[in-house]
């Protein structure tokens, strides 16, 4: 017995075929339409994307940036302030008295000329004798200031004896007293010891500086404790810590005492007035006065003057400049 399978007829099959071919073909057309739109889409995203990014974006000024701005315009403006003075006493000691006086505010000397300096090292008044004066008398003043200022803010601020607060209390209050009221018995005090008219009458009586106690004092109490304590257990005493470790991390505030009493004694004026007779023993400052005459002022050999004494002190500071920075730096750091 045989079996038969059916069989499709032939045009059924190539029917089916056609269909097939044909929605193949569409759809391979359909996609590769899509396929084109599709990259068209996304090329002229691309160009878009490309324009929109050459496009810098606007700048705002921020509020901190226009505060910067304005502080260092006030920075300029103070320092312009400050130097310009300074700049003008230089070049008017350059200047002849009638260039001085037909144009005082002029910043060129017309004509250049070093007449000033040439009187004052001529001789006519001492004014390297005035200068050495100066020098000695503040440098003395200062090197005792430094001792006795730092010898008692050490006791001050680590010692514990009775009425120690009231002797500070004292000490702060000399600060607001006026230093004219000490004008007279300071000068009956030079008188009975003989000193006038000699350095020891500008130095010894500002020997003691109530500031100079109070600012290391208040350095002195930032220090760590722990390194004095360290210290007392290897066995030494309150004289020993002074010198060898209170002293050396003080450093940057003993620099800027001393130049801070190098300067008040540098350019004082009064008082070397009232004890200083000869025109040979005067200091810098009072000596200056004398280059005025009565009835006429040679404005350039003054300010010739002014720019001797501007030195010292300029290569001071230079040489203390970083030693008063980092006391500064350090007054706000606690130990």
């Amino acid at each position: 017995m045989s079996t038969s399978t059916p069989t499709r007829p032939r045009g059924g099959d190539d029917g089916v075929e056609g269909a097939g071919n044909a929605n193949g073909n569409g759809s391979a057309n359909g996609n590769g339409g899509a396929s084109s739109g599709s990259g068209g889409g996304s090329g002229s995203g691309r160009g878009r994307a490309n324009a929109s990014a050459t496009v810098a974006p606007k700048r705002r000024f921020r509020p901190r940036t226009v505060r910067q701005a304005i502080l260092y315009v006030l920075l300029v403006v103070v320092s312009l302030i400050i130097v310009l003075p300074l700049l003008w006493v230089l070049i008017t000691s350059f200047k002849t008295d009638g260039d001085v006086i037909t144009n005082p505010y002029g910043f060129i000397p017309n004509p250049f000329s070093t007449e000033a300096y040439a009187t004052l090292s001529s001789g006519q008044q001492p004014i390297f004798r005035w200068l050495l004066n100066s020098f000695l008398a503040a440098t003395l003043q200062t090197i005792l200031i430094l001792v006795t200022a730092s010898a008692a803010a050490y006791a001050l601020a680590r010692l514990e004896f009775r009425g120690k607060k009231i002797v500070f209390g004292l000490i702060i209050a000399t600060l607001l007293v006026p230093p004219v009221i000490f004008l007279i018995p300071n000068y009956l005090i030079v008188q009975n010891l003989g000193w006038l008219d000699t350095i020891w009458a500008i130095s010894i009586p500002g020997a003691a500086s109530a500031f100079g106690v109070f600012f290391l004092r208040q350095f002195f109490i930032g220090l760590p404790m722990e390194i004095e304590e360290a210290a007392r257990i290897d066995g030494a005493g309150d004289l020993r810590i002074f010198l060898q470790i209170i002293v050396p991390l003080s450093r940057p505030a003993l620099a800027t005492l001393a130049v801070l009493s190098f300067l008040a004694n540098w350019n004082d004026f009064l008082w070397p007035i009232y004890v200083l007779l000869s025109p040979e023993n005067l200091t810098l400052q009072p000596g200056l006065s004398q280059l005025q005459g009565a009835y006429s002022t040679h404005f350039s050999i003054v300010m010739a003057g002014a720019v001797i004494a501007s030195v010292p002190v300029l290569i001071l500071f230079a040489l203390a400049q970083r030693q008063i920075v980092d006391s500064v730096a350090s007054s706000g750091v606690k130990g």
